[in-house]
């Protein structure tokens, strides 16, 4: 349907930690999929320049960049090398993100600053460097990726990420009211329990679901969705799309949760 025909995005978190489709990467081949040109930023080189394959592959544009946005001079130099290479970001997309589990009392000083700077630092930096360029432009979009963990306890213990998605919230919140004038739009989402290399490959969810064992974490997982059953990246990459596109051209500041149900039965 090329609803982002014309656009550049910018998706932060483009690859995916392990094989399969995780949150970033589905939402990048999704946005060139609808025509947008993309900008594929990550930590690790090869997984952007495996998405940027796929993307190319299937006849779409794009193009790989690798950095630790927690840093701010990493964050600035991205910024440049996209306009650089397309002269203009439409959207940009916070996808990054990693959960260390722990209460508050189980939580360590430097797991709570990790957690924060990746998390949420990342957004924010990127937002500060983004917000003007599209202030030039005329506007833009721009979604973060935050979790019904910033809303709910889930049931399993990973304080440091909840507090830092809550906060990502609302920074959501308060940039969208600031910066709809020059309309630029803030929105987030909050994904539910997915299914995703992320979650399989992390070592403390399993042990916190089912003590290491990952296929009965995937059951007890679905167990908690009314739907009865996870959503994956796809569903991720199809709200993102959504509040990417001028479809969403009066929506600003929300928090569009995707969850099957999960928040509705907790509430």
């Amino acid at each position: 349907m090329e609803r982002l025909k014309g656009k550049t995005a910018m998706v932060v978190g483009a690859g995916s930690i392990g094989p399969g489709w995780g949150n970033g990467k589905a939402t990048a081949v999704t946005f060139a999929r609808e025509g947008a040109q993309v900008f594929c930023v990550d930590r690790n080189a090869a997984a952007a320049e495996e998405t940027v394959k796929i993307i190319t592959g299937e006849g779409g544009k794009a193009a790989a960049f690798t950095a630790d946005v927690s840093r701010a001079a990493e964050v600035e130099a991205m910024v440049a090398v996209c306009l650089k290479t397309y002269g203009r970001i439409d959207v940009l997309d916070n996808n990054v993100g990693i959960a260390e589990m722990g209460s508050v009392v189980e939580t360590t000083e430097s797991e709570w600053d990790r957690v924060f700077a990746v998390n949420l630092k990342s957004a924010f930096l990127a937002m500060k460097h983004v917000i003007p360029v599209m202030q030039k432009q005329g506007g833009g979009s721009i979604i973060n990726i935050s979790s019904i963990a910033s809303i709910r306890h889930v049931g399993i213990s990973y304080v440091s990420y909840g507090a830092s998605k809550a906060a990502m919230n609302q920074m959501t919140r308060t940039t969208a009211v600031q910066f709809a004038a020059d309309h630029v739009r803030v929105n987030c989402i909050l994904p539910g329990l997915m299914k995703t290399p992320m979650v399989e490959h992390s070592a403390g969810l399993a042990a916190s679901y089912a003590k290491g064992d990952v296929e009965a974490m995937w059951r007890a997982r679905d167990s908690q969705v009314p739907m009865g059953h996870m959503g994956d990246a796809w569903d991720v990459a199809n709200a993102a799309l959504f509040l990417a596109s001028d479809e969403s051209r009066y929506v600003t500041g929300l928090e569009l949760v995707v969850d099957g149900g999960m928040t509705a039965r907790s509430a």
